[in-house]
């Protein structure tokens, strides 16, 4: 008579598929604020380049060129990649040299905004740089 008898049912939630519900419930109903102060991190989020086309209406084309170690020879080589960039003026010329900030995707291709780069600030005067030309043949000497 014992061998007929079924054994217990056996219930539990993650039987019955809901069990992973379970899982994502916090232990304690006091949840924990997340820092107010994180730190950001700037890893490639800006880049320096050269404008290679500017024939589509408020996008340019930027070559960036870097320096990366060949992996076989551990030489420094030129690596290019070209990157479409936003620019809403249609300010930036071929040549120009521009500054790439990363941004929210624009389009398919464009996730950057082009920015003029700043100009450094130079030591010398005017007067310096004059002192140190050289005058031509024609030009008579002071």
């Amino acid at each position: 008579m014992w061998l007929l008898q079924l054994p217990p049912k056996i219930s539990s939630s993650f039987l019955n598929g809901h069990g992973s519900r379970l899982l994502w419930k916090p232990s304690s109903g006091v949840t924990q604020a997340p820092p107010s102060i994180v730190p950001q991190i700037n890893a490639m989020k800006s880049m320096q380049g050269k404008v290679v086309c500017s024939t589509n209406d408020k996008t340019v084309a930027v070559e960036v060129v870097r320096l990366a170690p060949h992996p076989k020879y551990k030489r420094r080589v030129r690596k290019k990649k070209k990157y479409q960039a936003h620019d809403p003026d249609n300010q930036f010329k071929v040549g120009d040299i521009v500054q790439l900030q990363k941004t929210r995707p624009i389009s398919k291709t464009k996730a950057f905004l082009a920015l003029p780069v700043p100009q450094r600030p130079s030591n010398k005067t005017p007067q310096q740089q004059q002192e140190l030309s050289i005058p031509f043949e024609s030009q008579p000497l002071p």
